[in-house]
């Protein structure tokens, strides 16, 4: 059973395919290190309608550089988005490409303005950095509030759900108010 001081040091799992090592730059202002990894997308990543799907590869671009108070992440994603169209409910499915850039600042830090604004900065944990919260967040800025299949999609007929691209002189008689229901009645039985 370990004892109280045997607590781990981070509560990242460094074999996570989101989590990266940054000790190959030593703390060293001006070292960086490139990698390109392809990652399974994690869990929920886009919105309602539009989203990578868990498990489909990312592609990352990284570019890892030391400076003074950490390590600021500079990179691409690229991943193929599946979903439907916000008017017509037709699969999309298109590719999207994000930049991001972020400063993972050290966890031995006690800068004073970072310690007031702690829950604004992203904190390495045991020169460990964990790349899903700054993906999740480029990926959801990124995609468009109501996806649509093509930009004039007219949608789907109000009355019986047509999909009104498939055919664009779909119509429906004009309705009968319901007060003159009768007479519209009296009129057929005398046709």
């Amino acid at each position: 059973m370990p004892g109280p001081g045997s607590e781990p040091l981070t509560s990242l799992d460094p074999k996570a395919p989101l989590v990266l090592d940054t000790r190959e730059l030593g703390r060293r202002a001006g070292s960086q290190h490139q990698v390109s990894p392809t990652v399974p997308a994690p869990t929920d990543l886009g919105i309602e309608v539009l989203r990578v799907p868990e498990g489909a590869p990312v592609d990352l671009d990284l570019r890892l550089e030391a400076v003074m108070e950490g390590v600021l992440v500079t990179g691409t994603a690229r991943a193929e988005l599946e979903g439907e169209c916000a008017r017509c409910l037709e699969p999309i499915s298109e590719e999207l490409e994000v930049t991001f850039q972020e400063l993972f600042v050290y966890d031995d830090s006690r800068d004073a303005d970072l310690d007031r604004e702690d829950d604004d900065v992203s904190k390495l944990e045991d020169d460990l950095l964990d790349l899903e919260p700054l993906l999740r967040d480029a990926v959801v800025l990124a995609l468009p509030f109501q996806p649509l299949c093509q930009d004039d999609c007219p949608g789907l007929c109000p009355e019986c759900g047509a999909r009104l691209a498939d055919d664009p002189d779909h119509t429906h008689d004009e309705p009968i108010d319901p007060r003159w229901a009768g007479l519209a009645a009296l009129k057929n039985d005398d046709d």
